[in-house]
């Protein structure tokens, strides 16, 4: 295939959404939708005709097969993902509900993904790409997933690659705090573009103030730092400039999660298009609210004429 723009790489899982607001335990019918950090990242970018390929491996199962068939539908490249046939696809429960955070149970101990390891993909067959987007949850998976990620980070990274960092923080994964914050600052501190949540930034670092969070990075080496501050928006800083860029109003928050993946879709895009600092910010606010306003993790992310329509009719928060 042609070169392709983004490369990324993580775990998939067949999620269950519950079709009533209430507990888990009590829910008796679920919708069926993929989910992953990655994968919303990679559908997203495809959306905007962004080439994007996943790397990854599912097991031979019925959930595999259905990640497999969104992601080509999608028109993702996933030559590069392994089937399994030892171990399963994880899956998850989510719950429904009319404000706040839906709760999310996993299923993924032992799973297809959390197998990988750079046996599956050496690094001479690589694919040849612009754009590297990690997160910190492939670290947290498994070992091996780790040593992979370091190793894919590294070797793109010599070759002139750009790469975003997304810490999305998953701390039921990690032994503890303190091994958690040391590994993903390992992999923040050698990104190019790096996309914090507030808290995050509070855990990674120690500080209370999005200034000095954002100072903290870009002494170690990032060129971009860019803090997610929820409805108020975003605050990016580099070496020469600062600035917070308000959100996009929401009519009615159905589903918050995936909204950080969709800001990193319209981050990641802009930057490629040769877009200015502040533009990018904005359209990664502009697709983390439309994100907000739907169910599932990716079903709110735009194609192109979605978002320049939600872009020209969306108001920005005072």
């Amino acid at each position: 295939m042609n070169e392709l723009n983004v490369l990324t790489m993580g775990e998939a899982m067949a999620m269950f959404i519950a079709d009533e607001p209430g507990s888990l335990e009590d829910c008796l019918r679920y919708e069926r939708y993929v989910a992953g950090a990655e994968t919303n990242v990679a559908i997203g970018l495809s959306r905007l005709g962004i080439r994007t390929a996943w790397m990854s491996k599912v097991g031979d199962d019925s959930f595999g097969r259905m990640i497999l068939k969104t992601l080509t539908n999608e028109g993702l490249d996933v030559s590069h993902v392994l089937v399994d046939a030892l171990n399963p696809t994880g899956f998850q429960l989510k719950s429904k509900v009319d404000k706040g955070d839906p709760v999310v149970e996993y299923f993924r101990k032992n799973s297809s993904a959390s197998k990988i390891s750079l046996e599956d993909f050496p690094l001479e067959r690589l694919p040849i790409t612009q754009h590297l987007h990690l997160t910190g949850i492939p670290p947290a998976i498994s070992s091996s997933f780790r040593e992979l990620s370091w190793q894919v980070l590294n070797h793109m990274k010599q070759t002139g690659v750009t790469i975003s960092f997304d810490p999305n923080l998953r701390p039921s994964l990690w032994s503890n705090e303190r091994e958690m914050i040391s590994v993903i600052n390992r992999f923040a501190e050698e990104a190019d573009w790096m996309l914090p949540g507030m808290q995050e930034g509070e855990i990674l670092t120690g500080y209370r103030n999005k200034e000095d969070i954002a100072s903290y990075y870009l002494e170690r080496g990032v060129k971009l730092v860019v803090i997610k501050l929820g409805e108020e928006g975003a605050y990016f800083a580099t070496e020469n400039e600062r600035k917070e860029v308000p959100g996009f109003a929401v009519t009615k928050v159905v589903d918050t999660v995936g909204a950080g993946d969709g800001f990193a879709v319209g981050v990641i895009s802009a930057l490629l298009e040769g877009s200015s600092y502040e533009d990018a910010v904005v359209r990664g606010n502009a697709i983390g609210a439309k994100a907000v306003m739907s169910s599932g993790d990716h079903e709110g992310l735009p194609n192109r004429e979605e978002l320049e329509h939600f872009m020209k009719k969306g108001v920005l928060q005072s």
